[in-house]
């Protein structure tokens, strides 16, 4: 029996005995805290070692893709530069003074203003050739290209015609003196004395000179009339220049065409002469000369389109290698606002996945050379379902829409909407189309996203109430490096070639795009049109 006098002391130790629980209670947690805090860093460390490889890894793709993308750019401008200048005097091919042309005179119309176009003939090439080689008619081509620059301005274009000829566009003249008093310092520019091959050489040209709007409002008709002048000063001995006249005859040789003047026989007519007569050889002989220039043109204006759609196919390339960088740097920066998010984490994994498959494709196009001559992209069909691609573009513009802060509503049926397709193309459509509405919209915009059948179509609506496009620009809005001047304001260092894509794609898969605007600051809504598989067989 406990005594009240030992009630104290019991109290005492026992107290004691819980505070040593306590404290052991206490070393416990702290031990179990510390384990858990380890724990939590081994946890973290791990996700930050796998992040941080992750964002090397986006890094260092990004930058392999921006090499690729800027070798083709540097590419395209090698190509454009290679494809639109003669080889041997370096001036502007004949491509390039039609288009120059055809520029300076819808320039010329819309300010009433007068240009002129010089056709020089260098008389005495032939001699130069046929004495010293050909080597040395070369130098006198360069030499004469060199001269005939030195006389005209920054603005006006000497290009090498073809052969001995050249022809030259001075975009802007006052009056016809102006290009008569070119046309004479050209010749005394050409005439003086130099030394080629250790030979002193001096060249003579015939000009002819024509005048917009008296003598032509064409490119070929300008041309012509300047070429059927040189004649003329040809046949008064050269040296020369001649101003065109509409009362001068035309040389009997001459037949327009949209780009040249074709040379055709002279045929002497009401001859009388036999089957194996000096004549009748001569007019064979003339007659195969005639089919061979007759086929050396058309082989050269085939050669000419093919480079031409060379270049189309290597700019829309190019163009498309630079879209997916945007939509991977953007998941890259995001990876590290993911945390421990592993639905955050995969859905970005899935966009940088898509976008890398995209690039994939458009490398191993700009290295097939059978489809760069054919100027087609490559499509592997399938049946694909249009709500999948349409999430895919969404996500991949996403990003980009959410900086910007503007309002997207996407409305997709239930009902599965099936094409035959290629997924990646059919994406990059969309895609495509998205991020124009995304640029040319303003900040806290509106853009919707819509999907609907009709018949046997399927249709996918884009709208924004961004800049819109004017009147003028709407009928040309898909054609290659067109842009309107409020998109160029808006959003500039664009080349024009994103739309030219979506119409490309959209046709090769049997479909149509249209794109409607009330004007500026309007909006925009683009309609594509696709045919829906036919899936009654499986």
């Amino acid at each position: 029996m406990i005594s009240a006098s030992d009630s104290p002391s019991i109290a005492v130790e026992t107290l004691a005995s819980l505070n040593r629980q306590a404290d052991d209670v206490r070393i416990e947690l702290a031990r179990l805290r510390s384990h858990l805090s380890e724990v939590k860093q081994e946890i973290g460390s791990q996700r930050s070692v796998q992040l941080l490889e992750a964002n090397e890894y986006l890094v260092a793709a990004a930058l392999h893709a921006n090499t690729i993308a800027d070798t083709a750019v540097k590419t395209i401008a090698d190509m454009v530069s290679t494809n639109q200048r003669d080889p041997l005097t370096n001036t502007p091919n004949r491509a390039l003074m039609l288009e120059r042309l055809d520029n300076a005179i819808a320039l010329a119309q819309r300010h009433a203003a007068s240009l002129a176009v010089l056709f020089v003939d260098v008389d005495n090439l032939k001699t130069i050739n046929d004495t010293m080689g050909h080597a040395a008619g070369d130098s006198a081509l360069q030499l004469a290209a060199r001269r005939l620059e030195s006389v005209v301005r920054a603005t006006d274009t000497v290009s090498r015609h073809g052969g001995d000829e050249f022809v030259v566009l001075l975009a802007q003249i006052g009056q016809p003196s102006e290009a008569a008093a070119i046309a004479s310092k050209m010749l005394h520019a050409l005439a003086l004395s130099t030394q080629i091959d250790a030979h002193a050489v001096s060249l003579q040209a015939s000009i002819g000179v024509a005048l917009y709007p008296q003598h032509g409002t064409t490119a070929a008709a300008l041309i012509a009339a300047a070429d059927a002048a040189m004649y003329v000063a040809k046949r008064r001995g050269g040296s020369g220049f001649v101003l065109h006249d509409q009362t001068l005859p035309m040389d009997p040789r001459l037949e327009l065409s949209a780009h040249e003047v074709v040379l055709r026989p002279v045929m002497a007519e009401h001859v009388a002469t036999t089957e194996h007569s000096p004549m009748a050889e001569l007019r064979e002989a003339n007659e195969r000369l005639v089919i061979a220039a007759l086929t050396a043109q058309e082989l050269r204006a085939l050669a000419e389109e093919a480079h031409g759609r060379q270049i189309k196919f290597m700019a829309m390339v190019a163009h498309e290698l630079r879209n997916p960088l945007t939509p991977i740097r953007m998941a890259a920066g995001m990876l590290n606002l993911s945390g421990t998010d592993e639905a955050r984490l995969a859905r970005l994994q899935g966009t940088i996945q898509a976008q890398v498959t995209h690039m994939a494709r458009l490398v191993d196009d700009l290295l097939d050379g059978s489809r760069i001559s054919t100027g087609k992209l490559r499509l592997e069909y399938s049946a694909v379902e249009l709500a999948g691609i349409l999430t895919l573009a969404k996500q991949t513009c996403e990003p980009a829409m959410q900086a910007r802060k503007q309002h997207f509503d996407i409305d997709v049926p239930a009902p599965p909407v099936v094409t035959q397709a290629d997924p990646v193309r059919l994406a990059q459509v969309f895609s495509n189309l998205l991020d124009n509405a995304s640029k040319y919209t303003p900040a806290g915009g509106h853009i919707t996203l819509s999907l609907a059948t009709q018949g046997n179509k399927a249709i996918v609506t884009i709208a924004d109430n961004g800049i819109g496009i004017t009147a003028g620009a709407l009928p040309h809005i898909f054609d290659l490096f067109v842009q309107d001047a409020g998109a160029l304001t808006l959003h500039s260092g664009g080349l024009g070639i994103g739309l030219a894509v979506v119409r490309e794609l959209v046709e090769a898969h049997g479909g149509s795009v249209v794109v409607r605007s009330d004007g500026r600051d309007k909006g925009s809504t683009f309609v594509v049109t696709l045919p829906l598989a036919d899936i009654t067989g499986d």
